[in-house]
Formats: C-alpha cells, structure tokens, sequence
C-alpha cells in the first residue's frame, strides 16, 4: 500500500524559491511552477543562463505572476544584494531540474551565479530534482556530491527510471510534479 500524500494545504501563502537550471527537463519546471501556484504559494523563481537556452523568463513570470530573476547584480525590490534577499524570504527551496553542474557547485559551495549565491544565504529546507543522463548520474563525483548535499540536510526527489533525452534508457529522469509537490509539502509541514 503506498504511503499517503503529505497535506498540501501547508503549500497556501508560503514563500517558495524554485531554481531552474540548464537541463532538458527545464520544461518541466514551468509545470511545477504552475502546480505550486495553484496550491497557493507564493513561488519565485531564479533561472541559470543554461535554463534560458531552454525555457524563458516570461513563461515563468505568467505562471507566478513574479519577477524572475537572474543577475547576481539586479536586486529584487532596491535590496542590494539580491542572493541575500531572496535567500532570507524563502520557506523552501526547490531546484528542478537539478543537473550533474548545480549538485556539484551546490556540494562545494561555488557561488558563481544568483542561484548558486542564494544557495549559500538560505537557511530553508533544500529539495533536488535531479536530471541527467544515468551515466551522469552515476558517475563517483556525482554521488559523492549528493553524498555531501544529503548529509547536510538536503532532500532528493528522483532521479526517476525511464526513457531519457538521448534516447537511452536508465535513472537520470526527473521525478514527477507530484512527487516533488508532495517533497515540498512535507519539509513545510509541521514537525511532531
């Protein structure tokens, strides 16, 4: 019997930060987004430059009705260090898609961009949705960095089996909406 679903109530009125990063699954995140939005929460969304060689700042802005940022020198609201402002308004932060690139710089703390930045200024829980090809996935360096991430508090939501990009087979998919709703609903609820 499957384990019931978190209370996604919890979601209404919360200050979500979801990262979008430079992955085919891009596209899936404006679905998250979307999703986030219609349980009522209040989503911002920071994109890496690789994220906008596959989806653009405007379907995010339509579908959180939000600024979307992604300039480590423009400051949201005159703040003037915008990765300190958004890190401290965030309840949770979510990454999806989270590739090979963002685990890395996230377990060794490169602060290279906004996203990266404001991964570093947070003291919200931390969701992953990794993507990328199995072999990606598989690779030493890439579980010594979910490894890393896990052992200081970051939660994983996927990687998924199935039909990848490229065609192959194998883990490296991104987990579904529901599933990393159900992730983000859980580590704002309250604790016992």
């Amino acid at each position: 019997m499957p384990e019931p679903s978190p209370n996604r109530d919890v979601l209404a009125g919360r200050e979500i930060l979801v990262g979008v990063t430079g992955g085919i699954a891009a596209y899936k995140a404006a679905t998250l987004v979307s999703a986030l939005a219609r349980e009522g929460a209040s989503v911002t969304v920071v994109m890496t430059a690789g994220a906008k060689r596959f989806v653009t700042p405007l379907l995010f802005h339509t579908l959180s009705g939000r600024p979307v940022y992604d300039d480590l020198w423009t400051a949201p609201e005159g703040h003037p260090a915008p990765h300190i402002a958004l890190g401290q308004r965030a309840e949770a932060v979510c990454i999806a898609p989270a590739t090979a690139d963002i685990l890395a710089k996230a377990a060794h703390g490169v602060a290279d961009d906004l996203l990266t930045s404001t991964l570093l200024a947070i003291a919200a829980p931390l969701l992953l949705a990794p993507a990328m090809h199995e072999r990606m996935w598989r690779h030493p360096a890439t579980q010594a960095n979910v490894l890393a991430l896990r052992g200081r508090g970051a939660v994983l939501v996927g990687p998924k089996e199935g039909r990848l990009a490229s065609g192959d087979e194998g883990t490296g998919r991104m987990a579904e909406v529901d599933e990393i709703l159900d992730a983000v609903a859980l580590a704002l609820a309250p604790k016992a």
